[in-house]
This record gives structure tokens, C-alpha cells and sequence, in this order.
């Protein structure tokens, strides 16, 4: 039996197809002012497998200068991010049970061979904040475990328009996502995972 943590809400299918398909052309006219790009572990400068991007108020960063970190700015154009769009700000309000808005959406691509290994989101002030998932395109097997990193992990596939939850107990659970479907969606032309992130700061 599947044991997830307490926190922890997948719900299935919560964008229908053409709500992705919108979602994903606000993505593209971002991206187009906040071009993809590769960070750096911060231990030895390797480059994530994931490329990302971020808009908000606020972006998640990460290299070997300055670590994990929140800033106000592109860090390869050194442009602010572009604002959170409104289709972001509705699903985080019905979804997220909490008034307070998101300040920063990370977005990730994965292609066909990109993982993200098992972290946490703690670089933000307030864990009481829940952290707001959407996955577009193809399937992601997202791998969940507890707050330590020796606890038992457990792996659901995430589908194109699905939404998860972290919040209470999961919110600072380990999570990664071990490997992608690739071309199991039609919703990318040319195939690959976006995952956005709703996040609050500060």
C-alpha cells in the first residue's frame, strides 16, 4: 500500500487539455523574456540536467558564486522576472487554501534525458506556506520520501495536468523526479516535461 505524507495532495487531471494548451503558450511568451538556462550545483559547478526559468517577484537560483537562492533577477540577462501570469495566480487560489500570493513560480524543463534528485524546498522563509505543483506534458515519476533523507520513498506518475500539493507535513519532504515518459504527451510538439512550482518567499 502506497503511503504518501501527511500533506501531500495529488489531484489528477485538474487542467483539462485545452487549459494546458493556454498554460503552455503563457509559458513560451515568458520564456521568450526569461530564456532557459542551466544552474550550477553549488558544490562543484556541475550543470542541473533540468533547465529553468522563473517569473514572479522573485526567482529560485542556484550557482557556485552564491548557492541556492531567491533573487529579483534573471541571473544570465540580469532583467527582472516577468510577472506571474493571471492562469497561475487562479489555480494557486483555488488550490493553495491560503490568501497570501505566490511570489515566484519556478519553471523546469525536463527533456528526454533530464532527472532532478531527491531535495528540499527550504530556501524560502515561512514553511507553513504550502508549495503549489503543475506538471504540462509528458509523464514525470516523482519520487516522495520524509523529512529525512533515510526515510522510505515512495513513486507516483505525475500526469500532464495534474497539480500537487506540499504543504504541512510534506512540505519539507524529500522529493525528486527519477526519470520522464518521453513523448507520452501530445502537448509538447517536440516532446519533455515543464513543471511549475508556486512558491511563497519571504
Amino acid at each position: 500500500m502506497q503511503v504518501l505524507p501527511k500533506g501531500f495532495r495529488h489531484i489528477p487531471n485538474f487542467l483539462d487539455f485545452p487549459a494546458q494548451k493556454a498554460l503552455v503558450e503563457t509559458i513560451r511568451s515568458i520564456v521568450e523574456q526569461a530564456p532557459l538556462y542551466r544552474p550550477e550545483m553549488p558544490t562543484n559547478g556541475k550543470p542541473f540536467s533540468v533547465r529553468m526559468t522563473n517569473c514572479g517577484q522573485l526567482g529560485w537560483v542556484s550557482d557556485q558564486k552564491g548557492g541556492y537562492r531567491y533573487q529579483d533577477t534573471h541571473p544570465k540577462t540580469d532583467l527582472p522576472w516577468p510577472a506571474m501570469p493571471n492562469e497561475l495566480l487562479k489555480i494557486w487560489d483555488e488550490i493553495s487554501g491560503i490568501e497570501y500570493q505566490p511570489e515566484a513560480c519556478l519553471i523546469n524543463f525536463y527533456d528526454q534525458s533530464a532527472k532532478m534528485g531527491l531535495h528540499q524546498d527550504k530556501d524560502e522563509a515561512d514553511f507553513s506556506y504550502p508549495v503549489v505543483s503543475i506538471s504540462l506534458g509528458d509523464d514525470g515519476l516523482l519520487r516522495v520520501g520524509g523529512t529525512s533523507r533515510k526515510e522510505k520513498t515512495e513513486s507516483i506518475w505525475l500526469n500532464s495536468g495534474d497539480v500537487v500539493v506540499m504543504g504541512g507535513d510534506a512540505r519539507l519532504a524529500y522529493h525528486g523526479v527519477d526519470r520522464i515518459r518521453f513523448r507520452s504527451s501530445r502537448l509538447l510538439p517536440k516532446g519533455g516535461r515543464v513543471n511549475l512550482t508556486l512558491r511563497v518567499v519571504t
